[in-house]
């Protein structure tokens, strides 16, 4: 007997061991695959809001995994709105430049959003942005105004769930007196806004107008728009929205102390028709130095943050300031930590960049693009007619991108650092503009 006849009983039964095992590890997949598919609907349901509290197109895709996930998760349709859960908050309408604003022939009905903490972007089909335009961004829901009888309805834009407000005209009567132009321009330039959701159900709406001394607030269903009893702060920075809060700088009057910050809550359920006062939470540090610091309120990674800004003697001369003998510095405070009267400065905040304005602020995380460096903060510098970066790790300033400088034109296509910044203007950024 040859040797090659001596191996073939070997060989087949090492064949049959190989198939043996591949069967058993498709089984075994196979098991799993449905063991998964079997998941208990309650503990599904658990697995879906975690996965929400993330973003809520991985939740979207979750899901799509299988149709028993499919219906043990609730599905964002039908409460996009009145559910701050399904609310997309870290997306924004991005604006495109070249006069391409929401409704624009050439965009097709459709308009893009940007994840501000991946870099993701995602191309809606929003058809009612033939007769609307858009006034802010919530949390992600757009809050727009209809053409023909000025209505304030907020869209969730990818869930197409809508919640209708009253008309702006019922504001009118309200703008001061001796403002001078276009009444309407002040009611569409909204400073801030916010969302709050009763237990109920019933969606709140909270808006600081510039040429309104008081807050605004209407619950959706309303035929018209109510105002406080209490005049609004006229600190310089706009009040920052914050899950379902206003929160403003005041300083009160004939007083040189460091500004308090202070609470305003939605409407209670018990009286929905006026607007409690606000509550002092913290003040601000006291100043180390003659010269009174600016602050700005923020929102960074899901808590508020307190920016000193002031102008100190440059030693180095740096890059950006070289022709100055001051430059820009800022201090960073966590509100809980100022609350508890602690006043500790913060080095970094995370990862992400602060984009300031007086009107509106965004933190975006260094992942969303190579062009943004992590813990800085981004502003305008009028003097070099540039972006320049803070840097709270070093203390520095630096170029935040090329772009426009005294003689020479507007770069095109330009950085996105331009386009999240021109977010920081609501009059520009649902115009199709970019700020340079």
């Amino acid at each position: 007997m040859s040797s090659s006849q001596l191996n073939r009983p070997a060989a087949a039964s090492a064949a049959c061991s190989s198939s043996w095992r591949r069967r058993k590890i498709a089984d075994a997949d196979a098991a799993a695959a449905r063991d998964w598919a079997s998941l208990h609907e309650d503990l599904v349901s658990q697995v879906g809001w975690r996965v929400l509290a993330g973003d809520l197109r991985d939740y979207v895709r979750f899901r799509a995994a299988c149709p028993h996930w499919r219906s043990s998760a609730a599905s964002p349709r039908g409460r996009g709105v009145a559910d701050p859960r399904f609310h997309p908050r870290r997306w924004m309408l991005f604006p495109e430049g070249h006069g391409l604003h929401p409704g624009h022939v050439d965009l097709g009905g459709r308009v893009r959003f940007f994840n501000l903490s991946t870099g993701a972007f995602v191309r809606a089909r929003l058809p009612l942005f033939s007769d609307h335009c858009v006034l802010d961004s919530v949390d992600g829901v757009l809050l727009l105004q209809r053409d023909r009888d000025t209505a304030v309805p907020l869209l969730h834009p990818f869930t197409g769930d809508v919640a209708e407000f009253p008309p702006l005209e019922t504001l009118l009567p309200h703008v001061e007196p001796w403002l001078r132009g276009n009444k309407w321009g002040y009611l569409r330039d909204i400073r801030a806004a916010c969302i709050s959701v009763g237990a109920d159900g019933v969606v709140t709406v909270m808006m600081s107008l510039p040429g309104i001394k008081n807050f605004c607030f209407a619950t959706s269903g309303d035929q018209q728009w109510r105002i406080s009893s209490w005049w609004r702060d006229t600190y310089w920075c706009a009040p920052l929205p914050f899950q379902g809060k206003l929160y403003m700088l005041h300083r009160p009057e004939g007083s040189s102390d460091e500004p308090e910050v202070l609470q305003v809550d939605p409407p209670q359920q018990e009286d929905v028709t006026s607007l409690p006062p606000p509550k002092l939470i913290a003040k601000c540090p006291a100043r180390t130095e003659f010269a009174p610091p600016l602050y700005d309120l923020v929102e960074c990674n899901s808590e508020i943050l307190v920016l000193a800004s002031r102008l100190v003697e440059d030693q180095e001369q740096d890059s950006v300031y070289r022709d100055s003998v001051y430059r820009l510095q800022y201090s960073v405070y966590r509100l809980a930590d100022l609350m508890q009267e602690r006043t500790i400065p913060l080095g970094c905040i995370g990862g992400s960049t602060l984009f300031l304005s007086r009107t509106r602020s965004l933190h975006v995380s260094a992942e969303a693009s190579p062009a943004i460096v992590a813990d800085t903060i981004v502003v305008f510098h009028p003097g070099k007619n540039c972006l320049a970066q803070y840097h709270l790790n070093s203390g520095t300033l630096s170029a935040a991108s090329d772009g426009c400088t005294p003689g020479i034109a507007f770069l095109s296509p330009c950085s996105i650092i331009y386009h999240i910044f021109t977010c920081c203007f609501r009059k520009h950024w649902n115009k199709g503009q970019i700020i340079h």
